[in-house]
């Protein structure tokens, strides 16, 4: 499964707010108990969401919340004086008509109060909803750098196996009167006729050169491949009964043959 699509289809994010039907959580839970990428993600959203709530869930300002209850108090008093002393067709009606007039009032008081706690948890969902999506482009980052890490180590562990394998010999290439202090070597299974090469010290190059490889086979240079100055072990080609391997700078691609004046490295099998 791919971690990274996995937690960018807002799956998780459904599953933590209980959207999904049972036998989709079941999936859910099946993949969390197999990726511990998906645990951590899990948390992080459960966070997330958690804060969001614990700060959308303000209580209004005391000033609000004061005439409010004294809105509620003031109805409900004006409500027992309206069923005592209702009114007769001889009396002033002011008594209903300032109930009238406070209930109004209290009505407008909590439609205010209800608009302006609406507006406060939108407010604060849309920061959240962007908090969650820079948390998940982190998440996607971290994802992306741990393939990377993953793809180093077994091209790490690859190597270490070619280099310590009985199989591979060890040509040990050093540098010749036109660069005394470089050194490389070449990792060669004469079964298998397999060959790795290992930059140890090599100078950089201008960008229209390269570095050629050559195998001395029968007295004859035969081109194993061109590379770059970077360290790591490489792949070359193939080759069998090498008495000897060097190294030369060559134009951009190589050449079919040897610039023998441009000789880097040497070396014996």
């Amino acid at each position: 499964m791919n971690v990274k699509e996995y937690i960018s289809s807002g799956i998780l994010e459904s599953y933590a707010s209980g959207e999904l039907s049972e036998s989709e959580r079941a999936d859910v839970e099946r993949n969390l108990a197999q990726y511990p990428e998906l645990r951590k993600e899990l948390s992080l959203i459960e966070e997330t969401m958690e804060a969001f709530f614990l700060k959308a869930a303000k209580e209004p300002r005391a000033a609000v919340k004061t005439r409010i209850l004294e809105a509620i108090t003031l109805r409900s008093v004006q409500s027992v004086v309206s069923r005592e002393q209702r009114p007769t067709n001889n009396e002033p009606k002011s008594n209903v008509i300032a109930f009238w007039k406070y209930a109004t009032a209290a009505s407008i008081v909590l439609a205010f109060t209800s608009t302006f706690m609406a507006y406060n948890f939108w407010n604060n969902w849309k920061e959240t909803e962007v908090s969650l999506l820079q948390l998940r482009a982190v998440n996607e980052q971290v994802a992306r750098d741990y393939d990377q890490v993953n793809q180093r180590l077994d091209a790490i562990e690859n190597e270490m196996k070619i280099v310590s394998s009985p199989s591979f010999a060890r040509v040990v290439m050093k540098g010749t009167a036109n660069s005394p202090d470089a050194m490389a070597s070449v990792y060669w299974n004469k079964s298998t006729q397999e060959s790795y090469l290992s930059i140890q010290n090599l100078k950089a190059l201008a960008q229209e050169q390269q570095y050629q490889l050559w195998a001395i086979v029968d007295g004859k240079p035969i081109d194993m491949g061109v590379f770059d100055s970077a360290t790591g072990l490489h792949k070359m080609k193939s080759v069998g009964n090498v008495a000897a391997f060097a190294v030369t700078i060559e134009p951009r691609g190589g050449k079919p043959s040897p610039s023998m004046a441009t000789m880097q490295v040497l070396g014996n099998t």
